[in-house]
């Protein structure tokens, strides 16, 4: 693949979309992530590390309670990036082979055709080559790691040919600074450059992703409740995580943008239980002890598709156009390409098969939005399990072949997952079966040729 040929695809799939004329001023976007932060991470979840930025941006915001992204993080950012399940592309787990086809009409290529500025400050993962990196899909600037989560000090994915992946603009580089403190003095840097055009800053942080080695400066303001080293740098690196936003925040506010911001916190995957010391990565002592991601009192972690896996904070902002409050009506990964594209009036000429749906009336609605009924869907790594949801039933598949499994919950009565009723609801099973059957239908449609 050549730059002449990408640069060549990014011009059809900007062609791909046009100017709402009848869009009213479109607002600047702000999409910040959290890595691997779980349900009951943020305090307003009932976690035990204080939060008071998040707290107080749910709390005056509209907060979605059953927003769901993938098991793990590529395949929640190819949604992200696309609009479509991720399965559709064939991702389903971490991998740092190319994501996406060149010629994809990524959610930075839509907004740009609209004239929006674009930058990715933080963790890409969906093509951990340089030429293979952000500014190959819509973005005008980027910056962080081009493969996964790195070493907060030495900025280094795993041992191996992606080690070195910290980047300015495909340009690798080193840097001195802790990890979270980089990450979030570009988005500051980026938004006050900012000229009259509208702009999408995508923040997709690597904390609270192993491995874990914060400032003293935070791990002494870590709660002396907490104990352990691990517990203690995990509780530091949610509250360094929570202060960073607020910078973000603040640099909007400086910038005269806040209020026609649209501003979106949410996290890639439910908590990880991992080891914090991850040998695969380059020593850099790091302390030794599990990875205490709280999902509760959600069933799973991180790689599953049970609620703990999959449903992960999330807050909503957007200043006199969002309304306040908390909605458990389901939002996917998916839906905010559509959503975005909706508020920024970019309309798709073509059909991009989108999965997501356009959420608008819901964010405006806030605690009063009501909506129909949909089928969700996940896939989990490797299609080891399948999941579909109603929003009131979920069908969960593991295994393959003649080993697979099926269990059915009602999700509205018991969402900690604990009364399989596959037995006891047979027509029900039947339905969500069928369900399941169709929605994966389109899998790996659109699945990258690995080049020879």
């Amino acid at each position: 693949m050549t730059l002449k040929t990408n640069l060549l695809g990014a011009c059809l799939a900007a062609l791909c979309l046009v100017q709402n004329a009848s869009a009213a001023t479109p607002p600047n976007i702000v999409f910040i992530m959290a890595d691997d932060l779980g349900w009951a991470d943020v305090a307003f979840h009932g976690g035990n590390a204080p939060t008071p930025n998040l707290d107080k941006l749910a709390a005056e915001n509209l907060e979605l309670t059953h927003h769901y992204v993938a098991p793990v993080c590529s395949p929640t950012r190819t949604a992200l990036m696309t609009g479509r399940f991720w399965s559709r592309f064939g991702v389903t787990q971490p991998q740092n082979n190319r994501a996406l086809p060149w010629d994809t009409v990524t959610l930075p290529r839509a907004l740009k055709s609209v004239g929006y500025d674009t930058c990715l400050t933080g963790k890409w993962h969906l093509g951990s080559l340089p030429e293979e990196g952000p500014n190959h899909f819509g973005f005008d600037h980027a910056y962080g790691s081009l493969a996964g989560g790195v070493g907060p000090w030495d900025h280094s994915y795993k041992k191996g040919p992606f080690s070195v992946t910290w980047h300015r603009d495909e340009k690798l580089i080193s840097e001195q600074g802790h990890v979270t403190d980089l990450i979030t003095a570009e988005a500051v840097k980026w938004i006050g450059e900012r000229g009259a055009a509208p702009f999408f800053l995508y923040v997709p942080f690597t904390a609270v992703h192993l491995p874990l080695k914060e400032p003293t400066e935070w791990e002494s303001r870590v709660p002396v409740s907490i104990t352990g080293e691990v517990a203690r740098h995990y509780a530091a690196s949610i509250m360094h995580l929570d202060d960073s936003v607020a910078k973000i925040i603040a640099a909007l506010e400086k910038a005269g943008k806040r209020e026609n911001t649209l501003l979106v916190f949410t996290s890639d995957n439910g908590g990880s239980t991992s080891e914090n010391n991850d040998t695969k990565y380059p020593a850099d002592d790091y302390p030794n002890g599990s990875i205490p991601g709280n999902n509760l009192p959600l069933r799973g972690k991180k790689g599953d598709v049970y609620e703990g896996g999959i449903r992960v904070p999330a807050i909503v902002s957007w200043p006199g156009v969002v309304g306040a409050g908390k909605t458990a009506i389901p939002f996917h990964i998916a839906d905010w390409m559509p959503t975005f594209c909706s508020a920024a009036g970019a309309k798709p000429q073509g059909d991009l098969r989108w999965d997501g749906a356009d959420m608008s009336d819901v964010l405006k609605a806030g605690s009063k939005a009501e909506k129909a009924a949909r089928m969700l869907y996940w896939t989990a790594p490797g299609f080891n399990s399948v999941a579909v949801s109603d929003g009131t039933w979920k069908l969960i598949v593991s295994g393959k072949g003649d080993k697979k499994t099926s269990a059915l919950f009602n999700i509205a009565a018991d969402p900690s997952e604990e009364s399989d009723l596959s037995d006891k609801e047979p027509a029900m099973l039947a339905k969500m079966s069928a369900a399941l059957a169709e929605i994966s239908a389109s899998d790996n449609d659109r699945k990258v040729a690995r080049e020879k």
